[in-house]
């Protein structure tokens, strides 16, 4: 093959990938816009614990998608490091079929970390999604609303999320050693242990991604002048 069909080939290669990224985060920023709107509305409307009996399946479904992350920073499609991708979407599914669906008459199901958990995550998600979506699909110029949003919001929004999740955990221990066994409550323990180092590794990364982010901001507001 030649090098300029080599050079054609890989670049239809790099635009079905972009294709295939942007679609994929356009979709899932809906879909979580769904559990948005199930939290805030029913919450106000229908209140625990029937907000749970009513969107735990579908923010299960939701989140089980995210695999597809685990699966482009496998082949290559993303450059996020695999093991990094695998831990944060283990600790969601850990919620969601380790509590939502192993323990659903836990304590923690009709609790109040329920709502800001499903808050935190459901906000964090449609502007990460939406970042990424536009910044593939704008040459990596995406609104800088979006880029605001991305990197001050997470201040709060990682904290609250990462603090619901200990939350239905700790109050779910009970009910998984009357339903599971004691290992299983064991197990969980363990699992809030690797929280903080976890906790920490993603915050602090995500300082340094937001001062390179509000830095190529800052200059693109005000851009050097030639000399």
């Amino acid at each position: 093959m030649s090098t300029e069909k080599k050079s054609q080939s890989a670049n239809l290669k790099q635009k079905r990938s972009q294709g295939w990224l942007v679609l994929y985060n356009q979709a899932s920023a809906s879909l979580w816009s769904i559990v948005l709107f199930n939290t805030v509305f029913l919450s106000i409307l229908v209140g625990q614990p029937d907000l749970f009996k009513t969107t735990n399946r579908i923010t299960t479904i939701i989140q089980t998608l995210a695999l597809v992350e685990v699966y482009n920073s496998a082949v290559g499609i993303v450059r996020s490091p695999v093991l990094t991708t695998v831990s944060q979407v283990a600790s969601r599914l850990l919620v969601v079929y380790g509590i939502f669906q192993v323990l659903p008459n836990s304590p923690a199901n009709s609790h109040w970390a329920y709502i800001t958990l499903s808050l935190s995550w459901s906000i964090t998600e449609i502007i990460r999604y939406l970042y990424y979506a536009q910044n593939i699909s704008s040459n990596g110029q995406p609104a800088k609303i979006l880029t605001i949003l991305r990197y001050n919001l997470f201040f709060v929004l990682y904290p609250s999320g990462v603090a619901s999740e200990i939350g239905m955990i700790v109050l779910s221990l009970g009910e998984a050693e009357k339903v599971v066994g004691a290992w299983y409550k064991w197990f969980l323990i363990v699992i809030i242990g690797v929280y903080a180092p976890g906790f920490y590794t993603l915050f602090t990364h995500m300082l340094k991604q937001r001062k390179k982010a509000l830095k190529a901001l800052k200059e693109a507001d005000h851009p050097k002048k030639a000399d």
